[in-house]
């Protein structure tokens, strides 16, 4: 996601660090019955979750309600619109919910069993491009029994089948108002979350409400949050320090939060709460362009670079290195880069291209997109220029394009290597391994890895103890590292900037990195 943009992590995303002040701290005897004021730079491109793998997600978690969902502390899926969730095959074919009784829309409608079922088909019936019904690759059909029974037929064993129903793409929606074949297009929205939707007005605003018939998990600390949109990040930040916003997510850049941190142009009176996060960055090497076919060109590539380097001097320490595609935070992580190819050294990387009869320099072309990913982006490829090329062993060429263009080319496979992030779907690690391997992926160059797709994944897949299949997913990441199609660089800090007054903020991210809007709330004492 978010390769999209779903979608940031397991359990040391529960790992807070406040790095400055104390006031995001929550105090259980203050009264929070207010509203509160958030801006981020990440507006909805759509309302109906049919539509969404997305930034949407961010709204839809405050305003719809999923089967299970992940309370703060959890990272694995819990109950949310379910009283209780299990699989009851023994294979892990069969996923069986039964519902919270008396559930409702906030227009009165009843949330029952068919309504899930109309919600997850639907999704699959419409199938937009881009949309999440390639979440639901392995759901075969959906029965209901009574009002309150589901049960989930997959065509194949799949244990992270709970986590996709976690995800807010698969928020529950209204039969009577969402039609079954295509996307609801009056601008509305009926849900059965925290909130609701009281008003709308596209890349500017959306006013939150209490839900007075919301039946779940959530403690709401505030009387309604309103969510103001920005186009850029300086105007937030802006908006924070005049306290015309209480609190901010996604789309600080790095200056901005070392300079909140440290309390620099009229940054007193506001403070950070850092999470690790579980969105990284990445290059991917097109093996059928001549100048990256041969894998020691690959391997010396993955021996000069510095990532240790990249991210101080473009992130300012906003980002951590990375040295496996299963991120810090998620079961299964390893740093397998590390311990092949340990801290760059080009000498190594002379040798082993010397010992392949490859001629340097050797030609290399980066791509990246200049507006997907932040302002960043640039000045980390041309970090990563600056590295290849003082080694003596590489002449870089630099190109960018904006992400629609940039997204055509690599999925015509005219890129020889590129940079790509991805924000998942859910925290698990799966879900940093399978879409990126395969006949057909997310990255448009097919990867065939017959141990990791045939039996790896298929194996960690029957096992609904996810604690249980590290191992596989350590052998699947020392694949990735031995062909060095992927190259992980880094892995996201994750931010939530606030007024001294406003508490909450530590326990507002969830695993997804997915803004919980209830647990922020304005402190009226100390």
């Amino acid at each position: 996601m978010f390769n999209r943009t779903m979608l940031q992590a397991a359990a040391a995303l529960a790992s807070i660090s406040l790095v400055a002040g104390c006031g995001l701290f929550s105090d259980d005897d203050a009264d929070g019955a207010q509203q509160i004021v958030v801006g981020t730079t990440s507006a909805p491109s759509t309302l109906d979750p049919a539509a969404s793998w997305d930034g949407s997600w961010e709204l839809f978690r405050n305003v719809f309600q999923t089967l299970l969902s992940f309370p703060t502390g959890s990272t694995t899926p819990q109950p949310d619109a379910a009283e209780k969730c299990k699989f009851t095959s023994p294979a892990n074919t069969a996923f069986q919910c039964t519902l919270r009784e008396g559930l409702k829309f906030s227009n009165g409608h009843v949330l029952d069993a068919a309504a899930v079922k109309h919600s997850i088909d639907r999704i699959k019936k419409i199938d937009v491009t881009g949309g999440p019904n390639g979440l639901l690759g392995s759901l075969r059909s959906i029965d209901t029994d009574g009002k309150l029974t589901v049960t989930f037929r997959l065509t194949k064993p799949d244990a992270t089948f709970p986590f996709i129903l976690a995800t807010p793409a698969m928020s529950l929606v209204d039969p009577a108002e969402y039609p079954e074949d295509k996307l609801r297009e009056d601008g509305k929205l009926a849900g059965s979350g925290p909130y609701v939707l009281a008003s709308y007005e596209d890349g500017a605003s959306a006013e939150l409400k209490k839900n007075k018939t919301y039946n779940g998990f959530a403690d709401r600390k505030n009387d309604g949050v309103t969510i103001r949109y920005f186009k850029d990040s300086e105007a937030m930040v802006s908006a924070l320090k005049r306290k015309d916003i209480d609190a901010t997510y996604r789309g600080l850049t790095a200056e901005e939060v070392v300079e909140i941190q440290d309390k620099k142009k009229d940054s007193d009176g506001l403070q950070v709460v850092e999470t690790t996060g579980a969105d990284i960055r990445y290059l991917v090497f097109n093996p059928k362009d001549p100048s990256v076919r041969k894998l020691p060109v690959r391997e010396a590539i993955a021996q000069v670079v510095d990532r240790g380097a990249l991210v101080d001097k473009v992130y300012r320490g906003t980002a951590e290195p990375l040295y496996s595609m299963v991120p810090k935070g998620i079961a299964g992580h390893t740093t397998s880069f590390y311990d092949k190819y340990g801290e760059p050294n080009a000498d190594k990387a002379r040798d082993i291209l010397r010992d392949a009869g490859v001629d340097t320099p050797v030609p290399l072309t980066l791509w990246f997109t200049t507006d997907r990913y932040g302002s960043a982006t640039a000045p980390e490829f041309a970090e990563l220029k600056r590295q290849l090329e003082s080694s003596g062993l590489f002449k870089v060429t630099l190109h960018s394009k904006p992400w629609k263009q940039f997204q055509e080319g690599y999925k015509n496979g005219e890129y020889p290597a590129f940079g790509r992030g991805w924000f998942p779907d859910f925290p698990d690690p799966d879900n940093f391994i399978a879409p990126f391997i395969g006949k057909e992926n997310v990255l448009g160059t097919p990867y065939e890895s017959k141990e990791i797709t045939q039996q790896l994944l298929p194996e960690t897949r029957k096992q609904s103890n996810r604690g249980a299949v590290s191992q596989l997913f350590e052998r699947a990441q020392k694949i990735l590292v031995d062909d060095v199609r992927l190259l992980p660089l880094w892995q996201g800090k994750t931010y939530v900037a606030a007024g001294e007054d406003i508490a909450g903020g530590e326990r507002a991210l969830d695993p997804q990195t997915v803004m919980q809007m209830w647990e922020l709330r304005r402190q009226t004492s100390w």
